[in-house]
């Protein structure tokens, strides 16, 4: 089963989330892949401008981790047990011509775990948790466009009105809400609901 993991902003707490979930459920046997889009003119390949035609030239860059390491995103999933790692890298708005190359992984996987809100474009997974701090002004559009898709939200507990600008609270306050400590993102009760999840297929 697919399992995607997105949030409204960077440095909220995504990654942690991923990496709590694959430490709660070693027994699943995870393959994960965290997916980055990169600004325009920036080289999938290389991270960096480098004069090449981005979308001809390297339409996107992906690489298997090999060592677990809390420098990395992808060192992290293995670091927590994840049994396959991997960082795809491709510019802003052409994920679609990863596609082929990631449903080649998930197709080898038994259970996998993406950090992405944009693939959710192309992929439809079995779960899909978003992970919001209130705390954050920025939403990102990828992310709004698809809150309403999430099955459970992971919310950074804070004091007072959430600082989201034009985001309806029906998109998320009717939804499984797991509140977690700022820190704190590993949660028992977010990792039983995805066990009882991926047990019902």
């Amino acid at each position: 089963m697919l399992v995607v993991v997105g949030g409204h902003s960077r440095n909220i707490g995504k990654t942690s989330v991923m990496t709590g979930l694959i430490a709660a459920l070693p027994e699943r046997r995870w393959t994960a892949m965290k997916i980055t889009q990169l600004g325009h003119g920036i080289c999938s390949a290389e991270g960096e401008a480098c004069g090449c035609e981005v979308e001809l030239d390297h339409p996107y860059a992906l690489t298997e981790e090999t060592e677990p390491s809390e420098r990395t995103d992808s060192g992290r999933y293995l670091a927590a047990g994840a049994e396959r790692s991997f960082w795809l890298r491709t510019r802003a708005g052409a994920l679609g011509n990863a596609i082929p190359a990631i449903r080649a992984i998930l197709d080898e996987s038994v259970n996998a775990i993406v950090e992405s809100n944009s693939i959710l474009q192309f992929l439809k997974p079995g779960i899909y948790v978003v992970v919001a701090d209130p705390a954050t002004a920025d939403f990102k559009n990828s992310a709004l466009i698809h809150l309403d898709r999430a099955d459970a939200v992971v919310e950074i507990e804070r004091e007072g009105a959430p600082a989201w600008k034009g985001v309806s609270p029906r998109l998320w306050t009717a939804k499984p809400r797991f509140v977690v400590k700022p820190g704190e993102y590993a949660s028992a009760d977010l990792a039983g609901y995805v066990r009882l999840r991926l047990d019902r297929g």
